[in-house]
């Protein structure tokens, strides 16, 4: 069952000579339970691509597909999608960032909270004890009354996921989780990550992390200068024999 269906995705940012075209005609597809992991050079368009699934950023042009519901963009047209409808396809996605993004002023509990509470309207004691339930899945429970600032960056990059589990989402999206974090940290975010995968979550990620790209994904897009150049297994992508994708697993691995 497909999840995910991006259909000639084009984002272009400025005008004349500056010009940047960050998705040229991006298409591809997620099915449930996958894990797609998204590699490639910096300043590619890969965030931008994340970015344009959940509608954080609106495309120029192309075909967003979230379990069923699409929206279609035109170049040159005004967007016709109320925010209301907007936000339905944003609630289907959870974005974890590289910077976890949480609210500094909020405990651990309450920043896994906010959204079923706020969003979701769902009953406070409810959400508390699926948030408590959350920690205990990202193995922090003894941090629930602690504020982000007290916690280092892997145990801020561990609630973010809790955060975006607690919206029950459709597509988990991670934009480098682990680039902020030094290996030690790394280790126990890509740990939880693989959990999820175990749990047949639907995941896509940025990652440079190869090795891990090579163990736990289903599949793997080559992105460079806003195309895909390459989709299909880590091992197929090794064996493409193309020079770009050569280059660049051969400079990491």
């Amino acid at each position: 069952m497909e999840i995910l269906r991006a259909e000639d995705l084009t984002k272009i940012y400025g005008t004349g000579e500056n010009q940047v075209v960050a998705l040229d005609h991006v298409s591809f597809s997620v099915n449930k339970g996958e894990f797609l992991a998204i590699i490639g050079p910096s300043g590619s368009g890969k965030t931008t691509l994340l970015r344009c699934i959940n509608l954080l950023e609106i495309p120029d042009s192309g075909t967003v597909t979230l379990n069923g519901s699409s929206m279609f963009f035109q170049e040159g047209q005004k967007v016709k999608y109320s925010g209301n409808e907007i936000r339905n396809i944003r609630m289907k996605t959870g974005m974890v960032f590289q910077n976890f993004q949480l609210f500094p002023h909020k405990t651990v509990l309450e920043n896994i909270m906010e959204g079923p509470i706020t969003v979701l309207k769902k009953d406070r004691s409810e959400c508390e004890k699926e948030a408590l339930s959350l920690l205990e899945k990202v193995g922090l429970s003894d941090k629930r009354d602690a504020y982000p600032g007290q916690l280092s960056g892997g145990q801020q990059q561990r609630i973010a996921i809790a955060r975006a589990l607690a919206m029950k989402p459709e597509l988990l999206l991670f934009d480098e989780p682990t680039s902020a974090l030094d290996p030690e940290l790394e280790v126990e975010v890509l740990n939880i990550i693989r959990r999820l995968v175990d749990e047949k979550q639907t995941i896509v990620i940025i990652t440079h992390k190869m090795s891990f790209a090579r163990e736990v994904a289903d599949k793997v897009v080559f992105f460079d200068e806003g195309k895909i150049l390459k989709e299909g297994t880590y091992t197929e992508l090794e064996q493409s024999n193309i020079p770009r994708i050569t280059q660049f697993l051969n400079m990491l691995n």
